[in-house]
């Protein structure tokens, strides 16, 4: 049985997923299905709803690189590793925080310092995985 320490941490990133998309969904309601419209048929999420859909595209890029470093530490015996763990939960902590302030905030400095920690997260694992001798 592999050792399912970064299973954990790719499904919290899924489930962010899901609740994004959960999101995306209340937000269109009002445009889609007249849903949660306002009395002259407009949107009340009108101004977030693209927020919340370039965030939801944003969850298919960087991570990306996320899953595949994780699958390859699994596959090595490396899932184990108490950095990789910890620099895991770090990307996903940094993806939430990052999916917070692009959605409910416009401030671009701040979510480029935030997408910093999830960049450099990623990057902590992949020189983990491709720096350390497993044998």
């Amino acid at each position: 049985m592999i050792n399912d320490a970064l299973v954990y941490p790719m499904l919290a990133h899924v489930l962010l997923v899901f609740a994004l998309y959960g999101l995306l969904t209340v937000a269109r309601a009002p445009s889609v299905w007249g849903i949660g419209a306002l009395k002259d048929g407009s949107n009340p999420w009108k101004t977030i709803e693209p927020r919340i859909s370039a965030n939801l595209s944003n969850q298919f890029e960087w991570p990306l690189f996320f899953y595949v470093v994780s699958l390859i530490a699994i596959v090595q015996g490396m899932a184990g590793s108490a950095i990789l763990v910890w620099l895991s939960w770090l990307f996903v902590g940094g993806r939430i925080f990052h999916s917070g302030v692009q959605i409910l905030t416009t401030n671009i400095r701040l979510r480029g310092l935030v997408f910093t920690i999830n960049f450099l997260a990623v990057l902590g694992m992949w020189v983990c995985v491709a720096f350390t001798n497993v044998t």
